[in-house]
C-alpha cells in the first residue's frame, strides 16, 4: 500500500444502501412491530403568478377526531425569500423548516448572497430521503430569488417536482380541483389571491381534516406579504334564541320527597364492626 492510498479517504460507491432494510427486517423478526401510517389533516395550494408565487393553508390542527388546535400555523419560515408550507405532522413539520432555515442562515452569513430557492429545496429532499418517509413532512417549498419564481412539492420520502401549481394534504384533490379548472399562466395578484383561496375553502368544505381559516403568503421579487387569517371560512353562528326559562313554566305533577342518611366514618366503622359480630355468631352457632 503506497502512502498516497493511506492518505487519502476511501471513496463510496454508487448506488442505494439497503443497511436501513436489513435493521428494519431484523427488528420484525425480533418482535418489533412496523410502525403505521399516520392518519393527518390539512389543506394547502400553492400557485405561481405573474410576480412570484402564492402561498396558502387552512388552521386546523387535529389529533385523532379530535380539533387539537383552530389557528395554528402552517407557512413556515426559510428565509426572507423563502416560505413553506407543511403537512403532516405538526411536530415534524416545525422541526425540519427550523433546521433547514438554521443552515440556509449560516449558508447566507457565510456567502453574503441571497439564498437560492434550489438550495432550501435540496436540503429538505436530502433530509427527508435519509428517513425513508417516516418523516411525516409533506412540503411545499415557495420563493423568489435571483434565478425567477420556483415552487417546488416536496413528498416525506424526499421526490420532489418543480410546478406551476401544487397541492398537499387531506384536502388536496378538492383544492387540485379548483386548480386544474381555473389556473392560467400570467395572473395577476388578487386573481392569483382569490384562486388559492377558493382552492383552501374547497379543501375545508370537503375534509373533515381541513377547517378554520385562511392563510396566505405572497412572495414577489424585494417584497413579503404574510396574511394571516386572510379570511374566515368557518364562521360560528351566533344563538338566535333565549334559552332560559322562568320558574313555573312547567308545571310539577307530583312531588316524592326521599331522605338521605349520610354517614360518618365513625359511623361506617361502626357499621362493620356489627357485621363482623354478626358473622362471629352465626359461625359459633
Amino acid at each position: 500500500m503506497t502512502m498516497d492510498s493511506a492518505i487519502l479517504p476511501e471513496i463510496p460507491t454508487g448506488g442505494f444502501n439497503f443497511e436501513n432494510f436489513n435493521r428494519n427486517e431484523s427488528l420484525y423478526k425480533n418482535g418489533y412491530p412496523v410502525p403505521g401510517a399516520i392518519k393527518t389533516g390539512t389543506t394547502l395550494a400553492c400557485i405561481v403568478f405573474k410576480d412570484g408565487v402564492i402561498l396558502g393553508a387552512d388552521t386546523r390542527s387535529s389529533s385523532g377526531s379530535l380539533i387539537a388546535d383552530k389557528n395554528c400555523e402552517k407557512i413556515h419560515y426559510i428565509a426572507k425569500n423563502i416560505y413553506c408550507c407543511g403537512a403532516g405532522t405538526a411536530a415534524d413539520t416545525g422541526a425540519v423548516t427550523r433546521m433547514i432555515s438554521s443552515q440556509l442562515e449560516l449558508h447566507r452569513l457565510n456567502t453574503g448572497k441571497q439564498v437560492p430557492v434550489c438550495a432550501a429545496n435540496r436540503l429538505l429532499k436530502q433530509h427527508l430521503y435519509r428517513y425513508q418517509g417516516h418523516l411525516g413532512a409533506a412540503l411545499i417549498l415557495g420563493g423568489v430569488d435571483k434565478y425567477g419564481t420556483q415552487l417546488y412539492c416536496i413528498h416525506p420520502h424526499g421526490s420532489t417536482d418543480k410546478l406551476p401549481y401544487c397541492t398537499m394534504g387531506s384536502g388536496s384533490l378538492a383544492a387540485m380541483s379548483v386548480f386544474e379548472s381555473r389556473w392560467k399562466p400570467d395572473m395577476n395578484l388578487e386573481e392569483g389571491k382569490k384562486l388559492v383561496r377558493d382552492a383552501i375553502i374547497a379543501g375545508i368544505f370537503n375534509d373533515l381534516g381541513s377547517g378554520s381559516n385562511v392563510d396566505l403568503c405572497v412572495i414577489t421579487k424585494g417584497d413579503l406579504q404574510y396574511l394571516r387569517n386572510y379570511e374566515v371560512a368557518n364562521v360560528k353562528g351566533e344563538r338566535q334564541g333565549n334559552y332560559q326559562f322562568k320558574r313555573s313554566t312547567t308545571t310539577v305533577l307530583n312531588t316524592k320527597i326521599i331522605p338521605i342518611e349520610v354517614e360518618t366514618s365513625q359511623t361506617f366503622s361502626r357499621t362493620l364492626e356489627g357485621k363482623k359480630e354478626s358473622e362471629k355468631m352465626d359461625t359459633s352457632s
